[in-house]
């Protein structure tokens, strides 16, 4: 048997001695790309480097912070200077910082970048090609890993929405190498299949970039873009975006939302059938009342009443018309004797005999014609005198 049985603090501790000891891990510097980037309110900065196959979690004391002018961001390709010690009461290792260098855009960012042009440019972020997502699903095929906490948030969800839909969990690799690929031949199998689905849910729960760059592989992205059946992309929190999120019919925030938008609510349709009914129900008595008071109407006793009242209704309508009728034609009459009256007193006024009646006379020659002028008269003139009480005839004897 080797060496007695150590505690595992006195393993660690001497694991950091080595590590302090080492003239490489004393000071070493480090390429990678920044990830998980976290500021305490301590003041130091908690962060990862990794690049495609690995990371390593990296420490930077809130005294070197000052020290640093790069600017540190999600994404950025640096190089760390520092050493590798031992976190004794974990038991992992961290590289300690005491300088950065920026080394440019981070190579996982650039890759990203670079996919998303070349599958805008060939179309499949078009929305042409979405495709609908169906609002009564009756199978939702969940294609994400069977142990992590999405698949538990969706089938919760979905089934707090209903008990109709069924649900078809579809474990794959959402982490490593392999799970684009493992991903991605879910999705084909189940267009393959002969099960009936509605509607996939492919995604995972939150984490760093590395953690969700499955979702942002070129294989992954032309089987959900080939997809027969309409995919929701449901991969970590709501500020990531991944190819998957691009290219699939719907994007969801979280795998929850995902559950939200692809599951119909049976507490939403009843309430919308409730409110249905009161209204149909509504819409039938009024109905009925309508029908009801046209068959009364029919009646023939009510018809016969309602006959009778319309006539009482016009005669007394007649009477009050024949009433103003006949005052109309009395007060016509009255004013036309008045307007006669005055006329008569007037014609009486102007006759000539009532004025000859009063002492005046006319005086003609023989043919009738009035003499208004005594220069009209001549000596031995034979004249009419007519008098209101009669006439005579004379002779001009003198003219002056």
């Amino acid at each position: 048997m080797g060496l007695k049985p150590v505690r595992v603090g006195q393993l660690n501790n001497y694991i950091g001695r080595i590590l302090r000891t080492d003239p490489i891990l004393g000071d070493i510097s480090v390429i990678g790309e920044v990830s998980n980037l976290k500021f305490h309110s301590s003041g130091h900065v908690y962060f990862s480097l990794k690049d495609d196959s690995s990371r390593i979690n990296c420490f930077l004391a809130a005294g070197n912070l000052d020290k640093i002018h790069a600017p540190l961001e999600d994404g950025t390709e640096i190089i760390a200077c520092g050493y590798i010690s031992v976190y004794e009461r974990g038991g992992y290792y961290s590289l300690n910082i005491r300088d950065i260098e920026i080394n440019g855009e981070g190579q996982l960012a650039l890759r990203f970048e670079k996919l998303k042009e070349k599958l805008a440019k060939e179309g499949l972020f078009d929305e042409t090609h979405k495709k609908e997502i169906p609002a009564f699903a009756s199978t939702v095929a969940v294609v994400t890993s069977e142990t992590g906490a999405a698949v538990r948030d969706v089938i919760r969800t979905i089934k707090n929405k209903n008990n109709y839909t069924n649900i078809l969990v579809y474990p794959v690799l959402v982490q490593g190498p392999a799970a684009a690929e493992d991903i991605a031949k879910a999705i084909d199998s189940l267009n393959e299949s002969s099960l009936q689905v509605d509607v996939i849910i492919a995604g995972r729960g939150g984490g760093s970039m590395e953690e969700l760059w499955a979702f942002n592989d070129e294989r992954l992205a032309r089987s959900i873009f080939a997809s027969e059946i309409p995919v929701i992309s449901a991969v970590g929190h709501e500020t990531d975006f991944t190819i998957s999120d691009f290219v699939a019919d719907a994007r969801a925030a979280t795998p929850t939302a995902a559950a939200e938008m692809a599951a119909f609510d049976t507490g939403e349709i009843r309430e919308y059938l409730g409110n249905l009914k009161s209204a149909l129900s509504d819409e039938l008595l009024r109905t009925a009342e309508q029908k009801r008071n046209r068959l009364e109407a029919l009646n023939p006793a009510a018809f016969a009443q309602n006959i009778q009242s319309r006539i009482a209704y016009e005669q007394l309508n007649a009477d009050r018309i024949m009433e103003a009728v006949t005052e109309n034609i009395f007060a016509g009459l009255a004013a036309a004797r008045e307007r006669t009256e005055m006329l008569k007193e007037f014609i009486e006024t102007s006759n000539p005999r009532a004025i000859l009646a009063r002492g005046y006379s006319v005086i003609t020659d023989i043919e009738g014609n009035i003499i208004d002028n005594a220069s009209k008269l001549t000596k031995g003139q034979q004249v009419n005198i007519e008098t209101g009480s009669g006439s005579a005839e004379a002779e001009i004897t003198l003219v002056k």
